[in-house]
C-alpha cells in the first residue's frame, strides 16, 4: 500500500477513526482521502489533527450521492477502497430502518459502480484487490454452539444485519458478474477508542461517571466476541497486501463474554482506575465506593435480539498469516483508561439528540425486578 491512493469512507467514525490514524503513522507516503457524511457516529474532532497537517484530505460526502461520488473517483483514481460508511447500531435500525438501507445497501451499490469505472478506465483491469467491504459477524444471526465459519449462510435478524447483509451479496455479485477484484470481512464487536457511547462498553464507562444506572438487556446473558479495534485495523491491512479478489475473511479474537460478565470487570476497572488516577475523581459522579454492582438495572430486552455470536478465525491465519495481539485484560484497560482521559471528547458528541435517544431506549424500558 505504499505510495498508494487510498479512499476511506466513513473514516471519523469509530473503527474508520483508528484505521485511518494507523495509515497515517505506516503509509505516510501515500495520499490518504477520507469520505465522511460526519451524522452522529461521524466526530470531524477524530481526525482533525489529520486534516490540519494535512496528512489526509477529508470530503464530506454520502456515499449515496451517486454524482459527487463520481467526480471524487474521478479526481482521485484511488487504488484502494476501504469501506466502512455505514448506519451500525441494531437499536437504531429497530426505530428505523429506511436509513440503514439507504447508506448500508445503495452507498455501497454507489461505491461499488464509481470504483468499478475507476477500475477498468483508469487501472486498467488490474487483477490485485481494490475494494474491501467491512461487514460484520451479525449477518450470520445467532449461533447456540460451535462458530461462524466463512461458509455458515447468512441469516441476518435485525434490519441492520440484513442491511449488511444485502451488502455483501451486491459485493459478490460485482466480483462474479465484472470480474471486480473486491473482498469482504466480518469482524466480532469491537472495542477502543473514539467509539460512540450508544455502543455497550464506553456506554458503561460514560454512565458510570456521569452518576447514572448501568442498562443491561434481559438477563445480560448476551454472549460476543471482544476484538480490539487496532487489532481488527491490522487485519485489513494484511488481508490488502495478501489476499485475492473474492474472499471473504472473518476476524475475531476467541474472547467470548457474556454481557453481565463483562459489565461487572467494566465497574471493576473504572473504579480501579479511578483510585489510582486523582485526576479522575473529579469527573466521576459517584464516590469511589459507589462504584460497584449495584448500579446495574436490568432492563427490557430489545426484539430478536441475538443470543450469541462466535468466530472461527482459521482461515485469515492460515491464509494471511494474521493474530490478534492485544490481551483482552489490557485492552479493556487501555480502553477504560483513554475514556476517563478523554472526558471532553465524550461531552461534545453526547449532544441534545444523543439524550433523546438514550431516555427512549433506555430509561423508558420496563425495568426488570
Amino acid at each position: 500500500m505504499k505510495g498508494k491512493v487510498i479512499l476511506i469512507t466513513g473514516g471519523a467514525g469509530f473503527i474508520g477513526t483508528n484505521f485511518v490514524k494507523m495509515l497515517s503513522e505506516r503509509f505516510i507516503d501515500s495520499e490518504i482521502i477520507v469520505i465522511d457524511l460526519l451524522t452522529y457516529a461521524g466526530n470531524i474532532e477524530n481526525i482533525k489533527d489529520l486534516i490540519n497537517s494535512k496528512k489526509i484530505t477529508f470530503i464530506h460526502c454520502d456515499i449515496s450521492d451517486t454524482q459527487k461520488i463520481f467526480n471524487i473517483f474521478n479526481r482521485y483514481s484511488p487504488e484502494y477502497v476501504v469501506n466502512f460508511a455505514a448506519e451500525s447500531h441494531v437499536d437504531r435500525s429497530i426505530l428505523d430502518s429506511r436509513k440503514f438501507i439507504e447508506t448500508n445497501v445503495l452507498g455501497t451499490q454507489t461505491l461499488l459502480e464509481a470504483a468499478r469505472w475507476n477500475w477498468k478506465v483508469v487501472n486498467g483491469f488490474k487483477k490485485d484487490v481494490m475494494y474491501l467491504q467491512i461487514s460484520t459477524d451479525e449477518v450470520y444471526g445467532s449461533i447456540e454452539k460451535g462458530y461462524f465459519t466463512e461458509k455458515t449462510p447468512l441469516d441476518p435478524h435485525s434490519p441492520y444485519s440484513a442491511s449488511k447483509a444485502s451488502a455483501d451479496l451486491l459485493v459478490n455479485s460485482y466480483v462474479y458478474t465484472y470480474g471486480f477484484p473486491a473482498v469482504i470481512t466480518r469482524c466480532s464487536n469491537n472495542y477502543g477508542p473514539y467509539q460512540f457511547p450508544e455502543k455497550l462498553i464506553p456506554l458503561i464507562i460514560s454512565n458510570i461517571i456521569s452518576g447514572k444506572k448501568v442498562p443491561i438487556y434481559g438477563d445480560g446473558k448476551i454472549i460476543r466476541d471482544w476484538i480490539h479495534v487496532s487489532d481488527h485495523c491490522n487485519a485489513i491491512v494484511e488481508i490488502l497486501n495478501k489476499s485475492h479478489s473474492g474472499e471473504i475473511y472473518n476476524i475475531g479474537s476467541n474472547n467470548e463474554w457474556n454481557n453481565i460478565d463483562l459489565v461487572k470487570l467494566l465497574i471493576k476497572v473504572v473504579r480501579e482506575e479511578i483510585e489510582k488516577n486523582k485526576s479522575f475523581q473529579k469527573y466521576s459522579k459517584f464516590s469511589q465506593n459507589e462504584i460497584n454492582e449495584d448500579l446495574i438495572e436490568f432492563v427490557k430486552d430489545r426484539p430478536g435480539h441475538d443470543k450469541r455470536y462466535a468466530i472461527d478465525s482459521t482461515k485469515i491465519t492460515d491464509a494471511i498469516c494474521w493474530k490478534p495481539k492485544i490481551s483482552f485484560e489490557k485492552g479493556i484497560r487501555n480502553t477504560v483508561y483513554w475514556y476517563l482521559s478523554n472526558q471532553h471528547w465524550i461531552k461534545k458528541i453526547v449532544s441534545g439528540e444523543y439524550k433523546k435517544y438514550y431516555k427512549q431506549m433506555y430509561e423508558r424500558r420496563e425495568v426488570l425486578k
